[in-house]
């Protein structure tokens, strides 16, 4: 039996938006590594999505706060434990010193939220970070620094060269705080056991 992994294909009648992207084990870019990219945008002009199985390193969801000035050097340690665990992912390499907040669409921003599919948005405002820092945010989120970005035609030309996998998006994957098992969990969903998608990578 062939352990190679055949190519993803995108469906002909739509791109891949409100999808996760999977990188394959010979992705070479390391930034790439095990990345789960949940595709907020793609079109002939390009494509543009969000990994959410990344952690920034070193900093926490208070420090960030901090360093948009959006919470005073002198506040009162008292941000809720929920928000005090909050993890800040890497979102990719693109604008890095943004920041991208996936969410749940019971919180928007007028003319600043972007709805993507299945009751998933994306805002990159300060005002959303306001209101999760003040309790009032959306029921799910998740923030990110940076997002990662596709010229025309490059992703398909990713994909082809077995690059990516995709599968359908699922929010318990998507705003799961077990960042360590996304990959594995998102590969599963397409029926793939991680050990044999690994033993039939680079063979022709």
């Amino acid at each position: 039996m062939s352990t190679k992994a055949t190519p993803a294909k995108w469906p002909e009648d739509r791109y891949l938006e409100g999808q996760l992207l999977l990188a394959m084990p010979t992705m070479t870019d390391k930034r790439f590594r095990r990345a789960v990219i949940y595709m907020c945008r793609h079109s002939d002009d390009g494509a543009m999505g969000i990994i959410v199985n990344q952690r920034a390193k070193n900093l926490t969801f208070r420090g960030l706060l901090r360093q948009l000035d959006l919470l005073p050097d002198d506040a009162e340690d008292g941000l809720a434990d929920s928000l005090e665990a909050r993890t800040v992912h890497v979102g990719g390499p693109v604008s890095a010193e943004r920041g991208f907040v996936l969410h749940s669409d019971d919180f928007v921003v007028e003319d600043s939220t972007l709805p993507v599919s299945d009751g998933i948005c994306l805002t990159a405002t300060t005002e959303i970070l306001k209101a999760i820092a003040g309790g009032k945010g959306p029921a799910q989120c998740m923030l990110a620094l940076g997002y990662s970005g596709w010229a025309p035609g490059q992703l398909e030309q990713e994909i082809q060269a077995n690059g990516w996998l995709h599968c359908a998006a699922d929010r318990a994957l998507i705003f799961s705080d077990d960042l360590d098992q996304i990959y594995e969990r998102a590969l599963s969903s397409l029926g793939i056991d991680p050990t044999f998608l690994v033993a039939g990578a680079g063979h022709a």
